[in-house]
């Protein structure tokens, strides 16, 4: 299996041909699912004691299983939060895959870890953190959000214990209502209670609102949480104000910016966010609207040797890495071995210039604003909240969540557009979630005026 020959030069050949055709489709075929019956019929059985072959097991996946798995790269990917990489993120993750770099220590990749804190010292400034800052690529905000808040605990943890106070029954965070889905998980792993705490009428949280969470939870409260840019509709908390309640109450600030805080790289949405940089941590995902491939979150702390002290794993083995002194990725989360995930952003913000990606953030907002306005001029339409960043939600008059599902199916279907239905209090609802600064005007007009064909 690992002999260069003429067998695996020829295959190698085939996936280089795949993966350029891959890369020139412009743009890329929507494609949908099928079902396991229908995979297990057209793929039959792919895994046997004498295998298939390299060209049979990529004809099988370019054919059969490829097509059956939707691109999220498509600008006509709206659901969710898409993902719209570069071309140069795309290849240099090639480069990545064939390289075998471990990237959990400095030792066994410095030039690979060297390149991924590159990344995070730029967004770190760019969020206004020290350049003391400093943090880790982890698989994504789930993992990130958890990483950080056991950094937090420990941290107040050390704190009580240095001070000859008693550990609480039960650790807290405090969150808004509707905080990601990811927090609650966070909560569940870390047998911690989640306080979530309401949002004013325009679905924000306010220091108001989280001063009276904080009186209210007693004792045990070992963060805060603020979210900039909700994911199912890019709301951003009112940041600044939830920073002072933290800060003056001595208590973690961690801002889970997954989706939105990318936001920040645009001129006219940077204010949205003042207040991150007083943040302990902060998370946002370069596969969501930095424009990598999957999977990658950048998971940054205003003081890192907080995080190492919770996050290093001791063991024998280990002890040649820990005892270094070198920056070790993997102290930093909750991971040991790991992938330079980082390594495709950083190619392309070294090929592109950040300049570009304020730009591509720009285009986004500018677009969702522009979609709204001719949401707004239709009777039978009507938007659920004004969009702040690049989520656009609104619903169709009389329409139930069986006729959204509908719509939303023949828009798969005919290869033109993935717009699942979302909901709100109950209600269903249609979401635009734009990422991709290849998104036209005239595609998202072009679905709404599907929708009256359903009508």
């Amino acid at each position: 299996m690992h002999e260069v020959n003429e067998d695996s030069i020829k295959l190698r050949e085939e996936v280089f041909a795949y993966a350029r055709k891959r890369l020139e489709y412009d743009p890329a075929p929507l494609d949908g699912p099928q079902s396991h019956s229908w995979l297990r019929e057209k793929a039959g059985i792919t895994i046997s004691e004498q295998g298939l072959g390299g060209s049979q097991a990529l004809e099988i996946f370019s054919e059969i299983l490829a097509p059956a798995t939707i691109s999220t790269d498509h600008p006509n990917y709206l659901s969710f939060i898409p993902s719209a990489p570069t071309e140069a993120s795309k290849l240099f993750d090639l480069i990545v895959s064939a390289s075998a770099i471990y990237g959990g220590s400095w030792m066994e990749g410095a030039g690979a870890v060297f390149a991924e804190n590159e990344v995070l010292s730029w967004f770190a400034q760019e969020a206004g953190l020290p350049k003391s800052a400093g943090g880790v690529f982890v698989q994504g905000g789930t993992l990130g959000n958890l990483s950080a808040l056991v950094a937090a605990r420990n941290s107040a943890s050390q704190r009580l214990v240095e001070s000859g106070k008693e550990l609480p029954r039960k650790w807290k965070f405090i969150c808004s209502a509707e905080a990601h889905s990811s927090l609650k998980s966070a909560a569940a792993v870390m047998d911690v209670e989640i306080i979530k705490a309401n949002v004013d009428e325009t679905g924000h949280l306010t220091g108001t609102s989280v001063a009276q969470a904080l009186a209210a939870a007693g004792d045990g409260v070992f963060a805060i949480v603020a979210t900039a840019g909700t994911t199912n509709f890019g709301i951003v908390d009112r940041i600044d104000e939830i920073a002072q309640v933290a800060n003056e109450n001595q208590i973690w600030f961690h801002v889970d910016g997954a989706y939105g805080l990318a936001g920040i790289l645009s001129p006219e949405s940077k204010h949205l966010f003042i207040g991150v940089e007083k943040a302990d941590s902060l998370i946002v995902d370069p596969h969501k609207w930095l424009f990598a491939p999957f999977d990658a979150c950048a998971l940054i702390y205003r003081n890192p040797e907080l995080a190492r002290q919770a996050h290093t794993q001791h063991g024998e083995y280990l002890e040649t890495l820990t005892e270094s002194g070198d920056w070790n990725p993997s102290d930093y989360a909750y991971n040991l071995t790991r992938r330079p995930r980082g390594l495709p952003l950083w190619f392309s913000l070294a090929t592109h210039g950040v300049a570009a990606y304020r730009e591509g953030v720009k285009k986004n907002i500018s677009l969702a604003k522009e979609i709204a306005e001719v949401i707004r001029s239709r009777p039978d339409l009507e938007l659920v909240r004004e969009p702040e960043l690049s989520v656009v939600v609104f619903t169709k008059a009389d329409w139930s969540l069986r006729d959204y599902d509908a719509w939303s199916n023949k828009l798969l279907e005919r290869g033109q557009a993935f717009v699942v239905p979302s909901s709100h209090k109950g209600k269903p609802n249609a979401r635009f979630a734009i990422v991709n600064p290849r998104t036209q005007l005239k595609a998202l007009i072009e679905i709404l005026d599907s929708m009256d064909e359903e009508g």
